[in-house]
């Protein structure tokens, strides 16, 4: 049998599933590759992959989707690694600029912009340097390893998930391990028998993860990052596909 061809995000979120599928039989039967989150999708989408941990609002540009997995990245709550950085209250923003490396998150931004806050700032993609900002009205989506340590960095953050929360009473589910084509039953019962080796072996892992002395990564993979797919993070999911098409 040909190897299944699997595209996953390279943050550190997802290192407790990584190490699952490199310490699991299931290696010798895929063909894995890493990437960033839109990377990640556009593969899928391109069918250059058969499965992606992608972020959720790229299923949208998915002709056929299969959730094959009864794992994901979601959050219940604060995540601490997808934010609005900005130098004034929210509600002052004129611009946003969009991260590049997203597309769930920049969708989320958008979605609590109009339901949440209430707030339509010019949203502005591929800003030169995006990730900072000296303008005391301009804010930005980040997300991922880039954002460790810089909550101190800014005088207004607001994490996306919590926010999320706070407008839903739901958890989120930023990206979920997707199939562009139907999958043998066998193989997901593999898959999720390694990804969950990987979590119940995150001290483990710990030992080969580098700490950092301005964000605690043990209590972001184990506390703050949420990795069942469980019922309410699937209806947070359709939800939040929901929310997007009313964007348009």
């Amino acid at each position: 049998m040909d190897k299944i061809k699997i595209s996953a995000v390279s943050y550190t979120n997802t290192k407790p599933f990584l190490y699952g599928l490199q310490h699991t039989a299931i290696l010798d039967k895929i063909d894995l590759s890493l990437d960033n989150p839109s990377d990640c999708a556009q593969k899928l989408i391109d069918n250059r992959v058969d499965i992606g941990l992608i972020p959720v609002a790229a299923t949208l540009d998915l002709p056929e989707w299969h959730i094959v997995s009864d794992y994901c990245i979601g959050a219940d709550g604060a995540v601490d690694s997808v934010f609005i950085f900005s130098n004034c209250d929210i509600s002052k923003v004129k611009y946003l600029q969009m991260d590049p490396q997203s597309r769930s998150s920049n969708y989320l931004a958008r979605v609590l912009l109009k339901n949440h806050w209430g707030i339509s700032p010019l949203q502005l993609v591929n800003a030169d340097d995006y990730s900072v900002s000296k303008d005391e009205q301009t804010a930005f989506v980040q997300i991922g390893d880039r954002t460790f340590g810089k909550r101190d960095k800014y005088p207004f953050v607001y994490d996306l998930a919590e926010e999320w929360k706070r407008l839903t009473g739901l958890p989120f589910t930023f990206a979920a391990w997707i199939a562009n084509k139907p999958i043998p039953d066998i193989f997901i019962d593999e898959l999720n028998i390694s990804l969950k080796y990987g979590l119940d072996h995150r001290a483990d892992l710990f030992k080969e993860l580098p700490m950092r002395d301005d964000f605690d990564i043990k209590d972001y993979l184990i506390n703050k990052i949420q990795y069942p797919l469980t019922e309410d993070r699937k209806k947070a999911l359709f939800l939040f596909l929901e929310y997007i098409k009313a964007l348009n």
